[in-house]
């Protein structure tokens, strides 16, 4: 997204609307343009919900732009409408907002306006002063729809391989002891052709071994321990009418997690072909860590607008990386900050917690401040937080990272990284 400055470059809007994000239910408030009515209604706190009403949006007025105006406290709803090409968003600063209210209707009755309609005011009245956020670019939205529906799909195989877990802690609790993961194509294989003990005990090891050798189980050791334990294996319960009840679910579940495993393979392609052809993604590419599967996401987290981010501190912030220090009297108190767009946190905790093993100052960092007491993910964040203000420079100066000119940078500071690092030492 980009900021626009100047109103003679705002396209002809069809319609403005203005949403009241609250923690329970959101109110929204559209009019037309060319008409007086307004219209209103409510959404549910769900990101399904919100996608379902911007398709109805993008329907109603044949996909031309629509001026939103929204809190600009609200992160994770500016980041979730961004990804949607006619939508031109207005984020109102809270203080506004709150004046606005205050010298309006200083009463605060109960039938005053609802602040979904006062922001619609301030949309209509005093859009000029308001910070214009126009979609990015069609390769760039193109990459962070790809993403977050990957990201879906590996949520939704996640869930389906915990339903799979619970049903075989009942009645097949050994498949846990055997196979760490249960969400892969093997264990896919084996639950799909015999998903009880009692099926799995009646095959010969020779066709087990076969089996295995087919799913490419190339380590014969572990092989046999399993054809092993397999035949000492003691049921964990008879009862034949809840082996069967569960076997039978059991083997719909593996062909849904198989059927998520092909849809993820088939989206990473996309997603490679689509970061591949991007202007920018040199720039994610070079990070330590990032991989075929981070560097896109923390590019669909930059956008390619470097007018929308002034420094690294509002993507700190914006993020969710930065924490929230609050006060009270003479107490001061630092802590997670839960008003952000949760991807985007994931995906820079994720790629810091990576670059750990990647980039020599961040391993040095992290032991540095695991040796203080620091907890893992506290100290992940940490690290994230650092990482970005180097990434947002590269980013905004359009260059690729190099991790032997920000040794230098640091030497040239006095880091103690530097001098550890020029040792070949550890922190």
């Amino acid at each position: 997204m980009s900021e626009v400055e100047s109103v003679t470059r705002e396209p002809q809007f069809a319609a403005l609307v203005s949403i009241d994000w609250a923690d329970k239910k959101h109110v929204w408030c559209l009019q037309a343009v060319g008409t007086e009515k307004r219209e209103s209604g409510e959404l549910e706190h769900t990101p399904e919900a919100v996608e379902a009403w911007v398709g109805q949006l993008c329907q109603r007025f044949g996909n031309r732009p629509i001026a939103v105006a929204l809190e600009q406290s609200r992160g994770a709803l500016v980041f979730m409408l961004s990804k949607y090409e006619p939508l031109h968003l207005f984020p109102v600063p809270s203080t506004m907002a709150a004046a606005m209210r205050k010298a309006l209707y200083p009463s605060g009755a109960k039938d005053d306006p609802r602040d979904a309609d006062l922001l619609l005011d301030l949309l209509l009245q005093h859009r000029d002063k308001l910070r214009h956020l126009s979609p990015d670019t069609e390769a760039t939205r193109r990459v962070q729809n790809l993403v977050e529906e990957r990201r879906k799909l590996v949520d939704e195989k996640t869930a389906q391989t915990n339903r799979l877990t619970s049903h075989l802690k009942i009645y097949f609790p050994q498949m846990l002891q055997w196979f760490e993961d249960l969400g892969t194509e093997l264990v896919g294989a084996l639950l799909e052709r015999w998903p009880t003990l009692e099926e799995l005990q009646k095959v010969p090891p020779a066709k087990l071994r076969g089996f295995f050798r087919k799913q490419h189980c190339r380590d014969q050791e572990l092989v046999e321990r399993r054809i092993l334990a397999i035949g000492q294996a003691i049921p964990a319960i008879r009862d034949r009418a809840v082996i069967e009840a569960k076997s039978t679910v059991v083997k719909v579940i593996v062909q849904l997690i198989r059927s998520l495993r092909e849809g993820i393979a088939n989206l990473d392609e996309r997603i490679e072909e689509a970061a591949a052809t991007h202007p920018d993604f040199f720039i994610f590419e070079s990070l330590p860590g990032a991989g075929a599967v981070l560097a896109p996401r923390l590019l669909a987290a930059f956008g390619s607008q470097r007018e929308r981010f002034g420094n690294a501190g509002e993507v700190q912030t914006y993020s969710g990386i930065a924490p929230v220090m609050e006060q009270s009297g003479k107490m001061k108190w630092v802590h997670f900050r839960w008003a952000c767009p949760k991807f985007l946190r994931q995906s820079f905790h994720e790629w810091a917690g990576h670059s750990i093993g990647q980039s020599v100052w961040a391993r040095n960092y992290y032991h540095q401040q695991r040796c203080k007491g620091r907890r893992h993910q506290a100290t992940v964040r940490s690290l994230a937080f650092k990482w970005l203000r180097i990434l947002f420079r590269c980013w905004k100066d359009r260059v690729a990272y190099d991790e032997s000119k920000y040794l230098t940078v640091l030497a040239k500071r006095g880091s103690p990284f530097a001098v550890v690092v020029a040792a070949g030492k550890t922190l």
